[in-house]
């Protein structure tokens, strides 16, 4: 059974790195118009400056691509199968003014751009990792903390006990600290058992917050506590919020510094373990770093008591084996009504498709929180009746009847109305695919209004299905909005990045009119884990903008004709107006 159930696992790592490298592959084979016309790349690319920290400053005349900072790409002469090129990640972009980090410099020649400056493709880039996967998966079968407690766990073969006195002495704690019922009831839980615990948190309900508290109380205890996750976005919160509620407790992150530009509260990075404080430390303290550098020289070698996972409904079981070789007894928080982990191929169901949360829910060990901070009453009747079994609700009367405050508006005075926290504002278009200009000059002024009635920049967001969407949406805003710093606050993204942020009030664009596009796309488009992160990100006010006529996509699959069904719930559940109302 186990040598089985490792095969499986490997064969998962081989066939999502075999379809990465394929798709990739198959987009670099076409012309380079076509490339770019697709969004797969930016051409006519020129050197500007190389930073002594390995930062390239480069430009362009026009950027359509579908790229987003954060990616790994290609930098080429023309064709990323032909040499010079390099591995590359996109740190900024500001349209016509590019930021990228060298991942390899020293497989680079720098003087091929002090030569040639002009002339430069960025393409979609690939950086293989499954390696540090597979070794992981080939240790855990022939050690102790592997055969005894992980390959149990995730084979449904072991379960955690909880020691009385510990959780009693958790639940003193949790008075102590002002958690409410259930959050204290899985603050005690996760710090009493001996194996693992799985905290869900739906959104606004502070799992975070649990999360830190639990890493201070263990470090306390002199335990030392690896906090992870899928994305250095998620360990940077985290640590941010240990910092914050925990200023005494030892925590560094391990990793490279340009994925620690949003640490706060004096959180400091290091390149290597073996530079922070903590590996001259004989007490307990906090790491924070991904399940990769665990297995690299960044962190190899070094031991937890305890790891906490976080956002752990998008880490895979392959993944999440990495980093529990790093410790004995794991917790995950994470929440798997929300955005499942991102794989190239589809796979038919399964452990081998689904997260290592959802794998491990539902037996017993986890723990519900129930009260919400951020969604007021109106917003969170949808995600709660549809989700949760009717059980998320806010956290209070204050909570519940939030609205947003703001300077009689100019414009949209019936969208932006406080009284109705969530409207569907149908434009009524058709056939818009993927990019859709009208409904992005509408998103932009809805923007200006509430920037005009008072609304902060940080405190509005606008969340998008795809990356050719946001840059239309971005693109307008430089020509309406000239104020870089304002631009800056707002922030414009997929739902896959605007996952764990909350705003005031947010903007979703569903961009597609075109239902037979929507039924090819359905799987994406309609799914629900989606719809329930885009809209539980505002705290008082939520603005669809999109067309009905989506609705008119008829996918073959049940299960997808079902998650059209619920699109169409949701969309009855708001206040409806259309462009009659924008006065």
């Amino acid at each position: 059974m186990v040598a089985k159930f490792l095969q499986q696992l490997r064969r998962l790592v081989l066939d999502e790195r075999d379809a990465q490298r394929q798709q990739i592959e198959k987009a670099w084979a076409k012309p380079l118009a076509e490339r770019v016309a697709d969004g797969l790349a930016i051409e006519g690319v020129r050197f500007l400056n190389l930073q002594p920290d390995g930062y390239l400053e480069l430009a362009c005349d026009h950027n359509q691509s579908r790229f987003r900072e954060g990616d790994t790409l290609c930098l080429n002469r023309g064709s990323p199968f032909f040499e010079p090129f390099v591995n590359v990640t996109l740190e900024v972009d500001d349209e016509t003014r590019l930021t990228v980090f060298l991942n390899d410099p020293k497989d680079f020649d720098i003087t091929w751009l002090h030569s040639q400056p002009t002339g430069w493709v960025l393409d979609q880039g690939y950086l293989d990792l499954s390696h540090y996967v597979l070794d992981a998966l080939a240790e855990v079968g022939d050690t102790l903390v592997g055969v005894q407690r992980i390959l149990p766990l995730l084979m449904g073969e072991a379960r955690p006990t909880l020691d009385s006195a510990r959780h009693a002495r958790a639940l003193q704690r949790a008075d102590e600290l002002g958690l409410n019922y259930d959050q204290a009831e899985a603050f005690a839980q996760a710090y009493a058992a001996d194996l693992t615990w799985l905290i869900q948190g739906p959104p606004g309900t502070g799992k975070t917050r649990v999360l830190a508290h639990l890493a201070e109380m263990l470090v306390e205890d002199g335990e030392r506590v690896l906090i992870t996750a899928f994305t250095h976005r998620a360990i940077n919160n985290a640590l941010n919020t240990l910092a914050r509620v925990a200023p005494d407790i030892p925590a560094a992150k391990i990793g490279l510094l340009h994925r620690a530009d949003d640490l706060r509260h004096g959180v400091e990075n290091y390149p290597y373990f073996n530079l922070s404080p903590m590996a001259e430390m004989n007490r307990g303290y906090v790491i924070g770093a991904t399940p990769f550098a665990t297995r690299t020289n960044r962190l190899s070698g070094v031991e937890f008591e305890t790891i906490i996972f976080d956002e752990s409904s998008q880490i895979t079981l392959p993944l999440a084996v990495m980093g529990m070789l790093a410790g004995k007894r794991f917790i995950f928080l994470g929440d798997q009504k929300q955005l499942p982990p991102v794989l190239t191929r589809r796979y038919s169901g399964g452990a081998f498709r689904e997260s290592v949360f959802e794998v491990l829910a539902d037996q017993g060990f986890d723990t519900l929180l129930t009260e919400t901070y951020r969604l007021n009453q109106e917003l969170a009747e949808w995600p709660s009746a549809t989700f949760y079994a009717g059980q998320l609700r806010p956290a209070s009367e204050v909570v519940a009847h939030r609205r947003l405050e703001l300077e009689p508006p100019s414009r949209f005075v019936e969208v932006l109305d406080p009284a109705h926290p969530k409207v569907f504002l149908d434009l009524q278009h058709r056939n818009a695919t993927t990019r859709n200009h009208k409904e992005a000059s509408v998103v932009v002024d809805l923007l200006l209004t509430l920037l005009e009635a008072g609304l902060p920049p940080w405190e509005v967001g606008v969340v998008v299905p795809y990356r050719a969407q946001s840059r239309e949406i971005r693109a307008l805003l430089r020509t309406v909005l000239p104020d870089s710093e304002t631009r800056r606050h707002i922030i414009v993204d997929t739902v896959e990045r605007m996952q764990g942020q909350e705003r005031e009030a947010v903007i979703v664009s569903l961009t597609t009119s075109n239902p037979t596009f929507a039924a090819h796309l359905a799987e994406f488009f309609f799914q629900p884990e989606r719809f329930n992160v885009a809209v539980t990100r505002p705290r008082s006010k939520l603005i669809l903008v999109g067309s009905r006529h989506v609705l008119n996509a008829q996918p073959d699959d049940p299960e997808q004709q079902a998650a059209v069904a619920l699109f169409r719930d949701l969309l009855n559940s708001c206040s409806y107006r259309t462009l009659d109302y924008l006065t």
